[in-house]
């Protein structure tokens, strides 16, 4: 492989490695649940693009392989974590609603 493409898939694993840096900071730190599971879908998909890069770049087929299995369990885990994520949602608004309903019967009965 010529040494420019070799310097080119360098630079590009090292964006990758600093944008993913940065999806780690928004998953630990992001405000809500949803900005989290989001990060975490994105740090998914950008391992699965080094991966593909090294694939590349060391010549191996077989490392590919690696990223599709990745991309399942990927795959599965946002899945996972979204149905975890309506579940609390769920679980809030119907004690949300509660409260309010008990306020109501506080406010008529007053």
């Amino acid at each position: 492989m010529n040494e420019g493409y070799r310097m080119f898939f360098l630079v590009c694993c090292v964006v990758l490695t600093v944008l993913l840096l940065l999806c780690l900071v928004r998953a630990i730190k992001g405000p809500r649940l949803a900005d989290r599971i989001i990060a975490t879908n994105m740090i998914g998909t950008v391992t699965i693009a080094i991966i593909a890069l090294l694939s590349v770049y060391l010549g191996e087929s077989a490392v590919l392989d690696i990223s599709l299995i990745y991309a399942v369990m990927s795959f599965v885990s946002v899945i996972v974590l979204s149905k975890i994520y309506m579940g609390r949602f769920v679980e809030w608004e119907s004690e949300r609603g509660a409260q309010e309903e008990e306020k109501e019967e506080q406010e008529h009965g007053a």
